[in-house]
């Protein structure tokens, strides 16, 4: 059985998106940048919901060919090519880049997904995470908690019909103040 994993940089008051679907506050560090890499070359696979995957398809593809990349954001776009993906959504058309796209019952395939063998999945986008989460699908939270507040725009956790009992497994400080906590579900 798969390892889902969800991973998010979130400003101190909860939102993963200022309002507008601003993100400028979540510019990382190089260590940050660095650690995220290492996070995604440990994913199998990854999954996306639309808006996720717009920004991320928007760059990736050639971030590696951006004159100022550094090696990290070199390694992070081979990579992002290289990983399978998978795109829920009901508006997207067209998907490339080693990926498949699924307009059905997000739910259903995740829980399919999580019952092969391989290596963890990553999960991407506050309406997809959401809906695993909800269902119960998530073994592991990794926050990147960024020390901003932004008054408001697209929250990291949306309403839950029941708790989700986490046990803490890692703290670690980056440049900026910049704070990952690790948390694995409890079952």
């Amino acid at each position: 059985m798969r390892k889902l994993i969800f991973g998010m940089n979130v400003t101190l008051d909860g939102y993963i998106a200022a309002p507008g679907d601003d993100i400028g506050w979540s510019a990382p560090s190089d260590e940050l940048f660095q650690w995220w890499l290492e996070r995604e070359q440990e994913s199998s696979l990854t999954l996306y919901g639309r808006k996720i995957w717009a920004a991320m398809s928007s760059y990736w593809p050639t971030g590696d060919q951006q004159p100022d990349a550094t090696p990290a954001q070199v390694a992070f776009a081979r990579n992002w090519r290289d990983t399978p993906k998978v795109v829920f959504s009901s508006t997207v058309d067209k998907v490339d880049w080693n990926t498949r796209l699924v307009t059905g019952d997000a739910v259903a395939e995740i829980t399919r997904l999580k019952a092969e063998d391989g290596g963890p999945m990553s999960i991407g986008g506050a309406t997809l995470a959401a809906a695993a989460m909800r269902a119960g699908l998530i073994d592991e939270y990794q926050l990147a908690t960024h020390p901003v507040l932004v008054g408001g725009g697209t929250p990291l956790f949306t309403t839950l019909d029941h708790w989700v009992d986490l046990r803490l497994v890692q703290t670690r400080t980056f440049p900026g103040g910049v704070v990952l906590t690790r948390y694995e579900t409890r079952r």
